[in-house]
């Protein structure tokens, strides 16, 4: 089934209002199966509105229309789509009866304007509105259905989850299964070249998403049923880890904090950060988690090197001969910290952020990341790019993935 989204409203063009009825709508009708190409906002002129009407009606199944469902002259959703589906209005005494209703329960004067609230095709199916005074309608005609509903997402929101999707769950005879598989420390082009076979397939289809320093690939089956879709993504999956390996830190769309709070918590360990560059980024990652008490013990922010020495131990001597940003103070920074804390993992960030502070030997963006455990301390280097925060992401990510592949 083929859908179209047209969002009324010369204040969703001008920029005073944000589109979200359309992300909303959009991602409900993705897992059904319904298929949406096509996506349009059209302020309040009738002439536009008609002919954004007729385009969708000719090349989709199903149009689903937010906005205009008011009591002023400038609503005119309704009454435009009725005139292209040539369906007259006629009033629903009932629905002006349950307007006068919500007027009077809200203590205020019910006006002759907002009867054309009350107004549809005598066959259309009604959708309740309870949160606002514009009840929505499906219009049905030659096999096609226009939906309309408000324009507050208050309103939209709850109507189309309670009437909208129950609808055109009757209407679709298939859905869309979906399984992200999320990668780190591959870029996309390299994940492209060797996954391109898998790339090519129709069903199940395999696609890719870019996000700051890893990549998401979504695996979509269009079946009857879940069941149908796991055995039909599960070979994927299964193939795409054979060829990455241990670049593919989940296949359920965990993200890197939450792999590495959930192994922390099976594996009975603690944790103890101690950050430099990063600036509390890294702690967070794991204290944003709820039972991230069960093994988060402690974190420091070690900014200058004064609190280095301080807080953590790091020699004075190794600041002097190999400055902050190295792999010896690095080292110093996670044995000090899981000393300290008495932990049994602790990780520790230093580097150059910028966008200032770098040098030719020490760039801008340079980072070592130090992981302490039971047995040794081991370190890695990064040259990072962007600009301060994708700098400061960029590391957390890269530590958090080095403590999920060193965990014992």
């Amino acid at each position: 089934m083929i859908a179209e989204l047209i969002c009324v409203g010369t204040e969703l063009l001008m920029g005073q209002i944000l589109n979200t009825n359309a992300q909303f709508i959009s991602k409900e009708l993705a897992p059904r199966g319904i298929d949406l190409y096509h996506q349009l906002v059209v302020g309040d002129n009738p002439a536009r509105l008609t002919e954004a009407v007729n385009k969708a009606l000719a090349r989709a199944d199903v149009v689903i229309l937010s906005g205009g469902l008011g009591p002023t002259d400038d609503d005119l959703t309704k009454e435009t789509v009725c005139a292209a589906m040539g369906k007259p209005l006629v009033l629903f005494e009932n629905e002006w009866q349950k307007i006068v209703g919500y007027f009077e329960e809200k203590g205020r004067l019910v006006s002759d304007n907002n009867k054309k609230q009350a107004m549809f095709p005598e066959d259309a199916i009604i959708l309740d509105n309870p949160n606002g005074t514009a009840p929505g309608c499906i219009i049905e005609k030659d096999g096609k259905a226009a939906i309309l509903m408000p324009g507050p997402p208050r309103e939209l929101q709850p109507m189309f989850i309670n009437f909208v999707l129950p609808y055109l769950d009757k209407r679709s005879n298939h859905i869309l299964y979906s399984r992200e598989v999320r990668i780190f420390g591959m870029g996309e082009a390299d994940v492209a070249f060797r996954l391109r076979e898998l790339f090519s397939g129709t069903n199940p289809t395999v696609a890719p998403y870019v996000k700051t320093g890893e990549v998401t690939l979504r695996i979509t089956a269009r079946c009857s049923c879940r069941e149908e879709g796991l055995s039909m993504v599960t070979p994927v999956i299964e193939k795409i880890r054979d060829i990455l390996g241990d670049f593919v830190y989940s296949i359920d769309g965990e993200t890197l904090p939450m792999v590495c709070h959930k192994a922390l918590i099976e594996k009975g360990l603690t944790l103890s950060v101690a950050e430099s560059c990063t600036g509390g980024l890294l702690s967070s990652a794991f204290i944003d988690l709820p039972d991230s008490s069960k093994y988060f013990v402690e974190g420091a922010i070690t900014y200058s090197n004064e609190a280095k020495i301080r807080r953590l131990g790091v020699k004075d001597m190794t600041l002097k001969r190999f400055g902050a940003v190295s792999i010896e103070c690095a080292i110093e920074m996670a044995a000090g910290m899981k000393v300290r804390a008495g932990t049994d993992l602790a990780i520790a960030t230093t580097g150059i952020a910028g966008p200032s502070g770098g040098t030719a030997d020490k760039p801008v963006g340079l980072v070592y990341v130090a992981l302490a455990t039971n047995e040794t301390i081991m370190v890695n280097g990064f040259q990072l790019f962007g600009d301060r925060d994708r700098i400061r992401l960029t590391a957390v990510l890269n530590a958090l993935d080095m403590l999920r592949r060193n965990m014992v």
